[in-house]
């Protein structure tokens, strides 16, 4: 399956304060998109699920609380959503800082954190990251097709 999703030329772009109060106008935004891209319902609640867990780390853990821009673009078409998040919080990889489930261990003795930002980067088809002259660049992609269904993951 190619990871080339074609979409809208010209990305719709947010700026917000990275603050809590900001995360409703952010899934607005990806809403929006996605409904330009007339989603399943599926596949809408992947793109914001994972969205929203990015930008409140950005805001809890990046920032730290302090001030700080969260920056969204979108790129809504026929073949799905992509969702580019910039930030200029310290440099964090979020794929390096997940944790795949331990349905063996019981919930008492797992390690807080992680968990969260591995359920929203299994949920969406395509996800990158990049820092970047001083800004973390966080790319998720959901596809249109067949998108109900989470998508396999090894």
């Amino acid at each position: 399956m190619s990871d080339v999703v074609e979409l809208a030329r010209k990305p719709a772009v947010l700026e917000v304060p990275a603050t809590l109060g900001a995360l409703g106008e952010i899934a607005a935004f990806v809403l929006r998109l996605a409904a330009r891209a007339r989603l399943g319902t599926g596949a809408t609640y992947r793109i914001r699920l994972a969205v929203d867990e990015l930008a409140t780390n950005i805001v809890m853990h990046g920032y730290r609380g302090g001030e700080g821009r969260i920056t969204v673009l979108g790129r809504s078409g026929p073949d799905g959503v992509r969702i580019v998040i910039e930030d200029t919080a310290p440099a964090f990889d979020p794929v390096a800082g997940r944790l795949p489930p331990a349905p063996r261990v019981p919930p008492e003795r797992r390690r807080v954190g992680g968990l969260g930002i591995h359920l929203a980067l299994t949920s969406v088809d395509a996800y990158t990251y990049a820092h970047r002259d001083g800004r973390n660049i966080s790319t998720l992609t959901v596809k249109a097709e067949g998108t109900d269904a989470c998508p396999p993951r090894p």
